[in-house]
């Protein structure tokens, strides 16, 4: 085999495996129908691990989330009380004391950060809607009660709401 002919079949797995690995993708969101809520409204389907951001017009974006693990997941109305850009991070108490070498605060951007490029902090718990520095963890039962987002969903949400949009969070 020649070295060209190396060349691209290297090119070739080298995107395969990206994709194995879980890369994020360009865009995961999707419209639906959807008429359950009002407009403006965030409702979360934990058993679905989808998020809705509803429209006016009888139909919803759908996104792919990573909700609560088993022991972790909540229902439940909350509404929007914060919406931070980079956010650094500090462990709740629960995390803090699962993995006490946490460090106290893991500043925005860092590639250590699991609040990703965005987050929208809601007004029970301490939970938030956010980005991730894991996208392979979308789709799954994975944290303390926070959804996660891909980071490109997570920056075309936050530019559709306002602080005090209701969220809805379902089993």
């Amino acid at each position: 085999m020649d070295l060209n002919m190396r060349l691209c079949w290297f090119g070739i797995l080298t995107v395969v495996v990206a994709i194995v690995l879980g890369t994020e993708p360009g865009s995961a969101r999707e419209v639906v129908r959807y008429n359950a809520y009002s407009a403006g409204t965030i409702v979360v389907k934990t058993s679905e691990r989808r998020l809705y951001f509803i429209l006016d017009d009888g139909k919803a974006i759908r996104y792919p989330v990573g909700v609560g693990r088993a022991g972790k997941a909540w229902a439940g109305t909350a509404f929007i009380a914060g919406k931070y850009l980079k956010p650094g991070w500090s462990a709740p108490a629960e995390i803090r004391h699962d993995k006490p070498s946490l460090p106290d605060v893991i500043p925005g951007g860092s590639s250590r950060n699991p609040m990703g490029d965005a987050a929208l902090v809601l007004s029970e718990g301490e939970y938030a809607i956010h980005g991730t520095n894991a996208p392979g963890s979308i789709g799954g039962f994975v944290s303390y009660g926070c959804i996660r987002m891909y980071n490109q969903d997570i920056m075309d949400l936050y530019n559709r709401v306002s602080f005090g949009t209701k969220v809805v969070v379902l089993r």
